[in-house]
């Protein structure tokens, strides 16, 4: 009788077993997804990342922008990327064009989900120009240094200021009359605008010699000979906010390019930008034995640096 009963059970089991859907079949088909997002565009000659805004669920909005530069109008821009989310589709594939060439620079792509739905987004694209290109002169070369700028041990300086601590010849004076000439070589396939930098060297035709000549004797050419001499590469992140410069053997530095505007550098200190900068920030460490020194702001707790700038061209 057990057995008979074991029998049956099993019989049954196997029946029921037998009448469930296959929960595979379903993952397979995508019936349950209804992802329709676009995760990351990018389009040829564009600059920087795309900010992506799902509206609702059934409508989007991309805006990015595309060098101007590089393109005769916004008619034919090639799409170069574009990952979507799992399952999901678009109407517009790699390698095929939108036409921006419109009074609201907008183009639309429509992407459809594995069970159907779908989010057409807006593609606004914003015309940029890259504003570092052209020649500039330098004007000053401004540190903030020292330990325990909370103590009174942090000053802004202008480099010239204490020519005493500098080569007689070849300081950071022979800066003053040099000019910088940035050129546009292209743009990265991340978005960066990238090209060449000539740092000529003025009518005196030196650069300055940065040897802090006090008490030891300290080359300190890498806190401040931050733009290449010479012909040199830059290359400029706007996701990031940075340019970076690449000299001749290959090491580089990153820096930010200002405005006009005054910084807070806190304890009663700032720094004033009366046109644009270059901004570093140097990587000195506290010596509390030479505190309020000439030596522990230029050579030991040098904190950031710029090079002030005028575009002539």
């Amino acid at each position: 009788m057990k057995r008979l009963t074991y029998c049956i059970i099993l019989i049954i089991g196997i029946s029921f077993q037998a009448c469930q859907d296959d929960p595979w079949e379903d993952i397979e088909n995508g019936q349950w997804n209804n992802e329709r997002s676009i995760l990351s565009i990018t389009f040829q000659n564009q600059v920087g990342q795309a900010e992506i805004d799902r509206i609702d669920e059934e409508n989007g909005l991309i805006e990015l922008s595309i060098n101007a530069d590089a393109v005769d109008d916004l008619s034919a821009i090639s799409l170069q990327e574009l990952v979507l989310s799992y399952g999901a589709q678009s109407n517009i594939n790699e390698g095929e064009s939108l036409n921006f060439e419109n009074d609201g620079n907008t183009a639309n792509l429509v992407v459809t989900s594995q069970n159907g739905k779908t989010r057409e987004y807006t593609i606004k694209v914003n015309s940029f120009t890259e504003t570092l290109l052209g020649k500039y002169s330098i004007d000053n070369l401004i540190l903030f240094g020292g330990t325990g700028p909370e103590y009174g041990g942090g000053g802004v300086l202008d480099l010239t200021s204490k020519p005493w601590i500098w080569p007689e010849d070849g300081g950071p004076e022979a800066e003053l009359d040099n000019y910088l000439e940035f050129e546009l070589g292209g743009i990265t396939e991340e978005g960066n605008t990238y090209g060449t930098v000539i740092n000529y060297a003025g009518e005196d035709g030196l650069y300055a010699d940065f040897q802090f000549i006090g008490d030891p004797v300290t080359d300190v050419t890498n806190f401040y000979r931050k733009i290449p001499t010479g012909t040199a590469e830059w290359e400029r992140n706007y996701n990031t906010g940075t340019i970076t410069f690449t000299f001749s053997d290959g090491h580089t530095t990153t820096g930010t390019f200002e405005s006009a505007g005054t910084e807070d550098l806190g304890n009663g200190l700032s720094k004033t930008i009366e046109n644009m900068a270059f901004a570093f920030d140097l990587n000195g460490t506290d010596d509390w034995d030479n505190i309020y020194s000439d030596y522990d702001k230029f050579v030991k707790n040098p904190r950031r640096y710029w090079i002030d700038v005028t575009k002539i061209e």
